[in-house]
Protein backbone atom coordinates (compact mmCIF):
# COMPACT_ATOMS: atom_id res chain seq x y z
CA UNK A 1 0.00 0.00 0.00
CA UNK A 2 1.25 3.09 -1.03
CA UNK A 3 1.50 6.54 1.60
CA UNK A 4 -0.92 8.10 -0.46
CA UNK A 5 -3.40 5.17 -0.53
CA UNK A 6 -2.64 4.53 3.50
CA UNK A 7 -3.38 8.07 4.43
CA UNK A 8 -6.51 7.98 2.73
CA UNK A 9 -7.78 4.76 4.46
CA UNK A 10 -7.05 6.40 7.40
CA UNK A 11 -8.97 9.77 7.07
CA UNK A 12 -11.79 7.19 5.71
CA UNK A 13 -11.62 5.26 9.25
CA UNK A 14 -11.51 8.52 10.98
CA UNK A 15 -14.66 9.98 9.28
CA UNK A 16 -16.90 6.63 9.47
CA UNK A 17 -15.96 6.67 13.51
CA UNK A 18 -17.34 10.13 13.43
CA UNK A 19 -20.69 9.54 11.62
CA UNK A 20 -21.21 6.84 14.11
CA UNK A 21 -19.59 8.00 17.01
CA UNK A 22 -22.01 7.21 19.92
CA UNK A 23 -21.99 11.27 21.71
CA UNK A 24 -25.25 13.44 22.63
CA UNK A 25 -23.61 16.23 19.86
CA UNK A 26 -24.27 13.62 17.61
CA UNK A 27 -27.33 12.21 18.92
CA UNK A 28 -28.73 15.86 19.04
CA UNK A 29 -28.31 16.66 15.21
CA UNK A 30 -31.90 16.36 14.85
CA UNK A 31 -32.40 19.32 17.18
CA UNK A 32 -29.36 21.92 16.16
CA UNK A 33 -30.78 21.17 13.14
CA UNK A 34 -33.72 23.58 13.36
CA UNK A 35 -32.17 25.39 16.78
CA UNK A 36 -29.17 26.13 15.75
CA UNK A 37 -25.59 24.80 16.21
CA UNK A 38 -25.09 23.23 20.08
CA UNK A 39 -28.40 24.66 20.89
CA UNK A 40 -27.79 28.91 19.88
CA UNK A 41 -30.85 29.27 18.75
CA UNK A 42 -32.05 29.47 15.35
CA UNK A 43 -31.86 31.78 12.28
CA UNK A 44 -35.22 32.60 11.58
CA UNK A 45 -36.01 34.17 14.96
CA UNK A 46 -38.68 30.92 15.56
CA UNK A 47 -36.65 28.49 16.99
CA UNK A 48 -35.03 29.30 20.62
CA UNK A 49 -31.94 28.85 21.99
CA UNK A 50 -31.79 25.57 24.06
CA UNK A 51 -28.31 26.29 25.44
CA UNK A 52 -28.24 26.83 28.70
CA UNK A 53 -31.51 27.08 29.59
CA UNK A 54 -32.79 25.17 33.20
CA UNK A 55 -33.08 21.62 32.96
CA UNK A 56 -35.93 21.24 34.45
CA UNK A 57 -37.88 23.47 31.62
CA UNK A 58 -36.46 21.78 29.13
CA UNK A 59 -37.64 18.54 30.03
CA UNK A 60 -41.37 20.34 30.94
CA UNK A 61 -41.23 21.52 27.41
CA UNK A 62 -40.45 18.24 25.49
CA UNK A 63 -42.78 16.12 27.77
CA UNK A 64 -45.69 19.09 26.92
CA UNK A 65 -44.65 18.21 22.79
CA UNK A 66 -45.41 14.81 23.58
CA UNK A 67 -48.67 14.85 25.43
CA UNK A 68 -50.14 17.37 23.15
CA UNK A 69 -50.32 20.43 25.65
CA UNK A 70 -47.99 22.44 23.13
CA UNK A 71 -48.84 21.98 19.28
CA UNK A 72 -46.11 21.36 17.03
CA UNK A 73 -46.05 18.23 14.71
CA UNK A 74 -42.56 17.93 13.86
CA UNK A 75 -41.62 18.10 17.64
CA UNK A 76 -44.22 15.92 18.84
CA UNK A 77 -42.95 12.96 16.05
CA UNK A 78 -39.43 13.00 17.07
CA UNK A 79 -40.08 12.86 20.96
CA UNK A 80 -42.71 10.31 20.92
CA UNK A 81 -40.95 7.38 20.91
CA UNK A 82 -38.31 9.13 23.60
CA UNK A 83 -38.79 7.99 27.37
CA UNK A 84 -38.48 10.05 30.22
CA UNK A 85 -34.86 9.16 31.25
CA UNK A 86 -33.82 10.31 27.18
CA UNK A 87 -35.86 13.49 27.61
CA UNK A 88 -33.69 14.05 31.15
CA UNK A 89 -30.59 13.57 29.34
CA UNK A 90 -31.34 15.48 26.69
CA UNK A 91 -32.58 18.39 29.00
CA UNK A 92 -29.17 18.13 31.13
CA UNK A 93 -27.18 18.03 27.96
CA UNK A 94 -28.76 21.11 26.45
CA UNK A 95 -28.91 22.42 30.17
CA UNK A 96 -24.85 22.27 30.44
CA UNK A 97 -23.84 24.21 27.67
CA UNK A 98 -22.53 27.48 28.22
CA UNK A 99 -22.24 29.29 25.06
CA UNK A 100 -22.24 33.10 24.27
CA UNK A 101 -25.59 34.69 23.48
CA UNK A 102 -26.12 37.15 19.94
CA UNK A 103 -26.49 40.76 20.46
CA UNK A 104 -29.96 41.76 21.60
CA UNK A 105 -32.26 43.25 18.72
CA UNK A 106 -33.01 46.90 18.15
CA UNK A 107 -35.77 48.10 18.91
CA UNK A 108 -38.08 49.55 16.46
CA UNK A 109 -40.90 50.16 19.19
CA UNK A 110 -41.38 53.86 20.00
CA UNK A 111 -39.97 55.30 23.85
CA UNK A 112 -44.20 54.72 24.98
CA UNK A 113 -44.19 51.50 24.15
CA UNK A 114 -40.04 50.35 25.18
CA UNK A 115 -41.16 51.86 28.50
CA UNK A 116 -44.04 50.10 29.14
CA UNK A 117 -42.44 46.96 28.28
CA UNK A 118 -40.14 47.76 30.77
CA UNK A 119 -42.93 48.36 33.40
CA UNK A 120 -44.69 44.95 32.73
CA UNK A 121 -41.07 43.38 33.33
CA UNK A 122 -39.94 44.92 36.08
CA UNK A 123 -43.06 46.12 38.23
CA UNK A 124 -46.29 44.77 36.30
CA UNK A 125 -49.58 45.71 36.60
CA UNK A 126 -51.77 45.54 39.61
CA UNK A 127 -54.79 46.86 38.27
CA UNK A 128 -54.77 44.15 35.35
CA UNK A 129 -53.64 41.49 37.82
CA UNK A 130 -50.59 41.11 36.20
CA UNK A 131 -47.35 40.49 37.77
CA UNK A 132 -43.87 41.76 37.07
CA UNK A 133 -41.57 39.52 35.17
CA UNK A 134 -39.03 39.28 37.23
CA UNK A 135 -41.42 37.75 39.95
CA UNK A 136 -40.96 34.35 38.13
CA UNK A 137 -38.35 34.79 36.06
CA UNK A 138 -35.51 36.05 38.34
CA UNK A 139 -34.34 39.31 39.02
CA UNK A 140 -31.69 39.44 35.97
CA UNK A 141 -34.77 37.38 34.17
CA UNK A 142 -32.08 34.91 33.30
CA UNK A 143 -34.72 32.44 34.84
CA UNK A 144 -34.52 30.71 37.68
CA UNK A 145 -33.43 27.10 38.24
CA UNK A 146 -34.84 24.43 37.59
CA UNK A 147 -37.97 25.24 36.03
CA UNK A 148 -38.02 28.47 34.88
CA UNK A 149 -36.91 29.52 32.10
CA UNK A 150 -35.01 33.30 31.18
CA UNK A 151 -36.26 35.80 29.10
CA UNK A 152 -33.81 37.52 27.72
CA UNK A 153 -31.88 36.49 24.87
CA UNK A 154 -35.23 35.75 23.07
CA UNK A 155 -36.35 37.06 19.30
CA UNK A 156 -38.89 39.56 18.91
CA UNK A 157 -41.15 37.20 17.22
CA UNK A 158 -40.78 34.08 19.15
CA UNK A 159 -42.05 36.01 22.28
CA UNK A 160 -44.60 37.43 20.62
CA UNK A 161 -45.82 34.05 19.09
CA UNK A 162 -45.21 32.35 22.29
CA UNK A 163 -47.52 34.79 24.15
CA UNK A 164 -50.01 34.60 21.51
CA UNK A 165 -49.88 31.17 21.95
CA UNK A 166 -50.65 31.18 25.50
CA UNK A 167 -53.49 33.26 24.67
CA UNK A 168 -55.08 31.57 22.61
CA UNK A 169 -54.38 27.61 23.78
CA UNK A 170 -52.07 26.96 21.66
CA UNK A 171 -49.65 26.49 24.32
CA UNK A 172 -49.95 25.22 27.63
CA UNK A 173 -48.82 24.03 30.51
CA UNK A 174 -49.54 21.13 33.28
CA UNK A 175 -52.35 22.62 35.29
CA UNK A 176 -52.63 25.03 36.78
CA UNK A 177 -51.53 26.91 34.25
CA UNK A 178 -49.99 30.36 35.45
CA UNK A 179 -48.74 31.58 32.03
CA UNK A 180 -51.84 30.91 30.14
CA UNK A 181 -53.97 32.60 33.00
CA UNK A 182 -51.35 36.01 32.84
CA UNK A 183 -51.27 35.82 29.17
CA UNK A 184 -54.87 36.26 29.00
CA UNK A 185 -54.74 39.58 30.87
CA UNK A 186 -52.45 40.79 28.42
CA UNK A 187 -53.48 43.17 26.00
CA UNK A 188 -52.10 43.21 22.18
CA UNK A 189 -50.46 46.17 23.08
CA UNK A 190 -49.00 44.98 26.11
CA UNK A 191 -47.42 41.68 24.38
CA UNK A 192 -45.79 43.91 21.55
CA UNK A 193 -44.76 46.31 24.36
CA UNK A 194 -43.36 43.03 26.06
CA UNK A 195 -41.78 41.49 23.15
CA UNK A 196 -40.11 44.85 21.93
CA UNK A 197 -38.34 45.71 25.23
CA UNK A 198 -37.33 42.15 26.35
CA UNK A 199 -35.60 41.44 22.89
CA UNK A 200 -33.74 44.41 22.92
CA UNK A 201 -32.03 44.12 26.42
CA UNK A 202 -28.65 43.20 26.88
CA UNK A 203 -27.50 40.20 28.72
CA UNK A 204 -25.92 40.48 32.52
CA UNK A 205 -22.59 39.63 32.60
CA UNK A 206 -23.76 36.08 34.17
CA UNK A 207 -26.03 34.69 31.96
CA UNK A 208 -26.98 31.89 34.43
CA UNK A 209 -30.65 30.85 36.16
CA UNK A 210 -30.71 32.41 39.69
CA UNK A 211 -30.84 29.79 42.14
CA UNK A 212 -34.33 30.89 44.17
CA UNK A 213 -37.31 33.46 43.32
CA UNK A 214 -36.42 36.95 44.57
CA UNK A 215 -38.71 37.92 47.59
CA UNK A 216 -42.35 38.29 46.71
CA UNK A 217 -43.87 42.11 46.70
CA UNK A 218 -47.39 42.94 48.55
CA UNK A 219 -48.47 44.28 45.31
CA UNK A 220 -47.88 40.84 42.93
CA UNK A 221 -50.72 38.15 43.60
CA UNK A 222 -49.10 34.38 44.61
CA UNK A 223 -49.16 32.88 41.53
CA UNK A 224 -49.52 28.86 41.24
CA UNK A 225 -47.96 26.93 38.52
CA UNK A 226 -48.09 23.14 37.99
CA UNK A 227 -44.60 22.97 35.43
CA UNK A 228 -42.84 25.21 38.30
CA UNK A 229 -44.33 23.81 41.81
Amino acid sequence: MTLAMASFALFLCANIAHAFEDSMAQRTRACTACHGAQGKAGPDGYYPRLAGKPAGYLYNQLVNFREGRRQYTLMAGLIAPLSDAYLQELAQYFSALDLPYERPQRATGSEAELARGRTLAMRGDPAKRLPACIQCHGEALTGVAPNIPGLLGLPRDYLNAQLGGWQTGQRQARAPDCMARIAKNLDAADVSALAQWLSAQALPASTKPATRLPPRQAQWPDIACGSAP
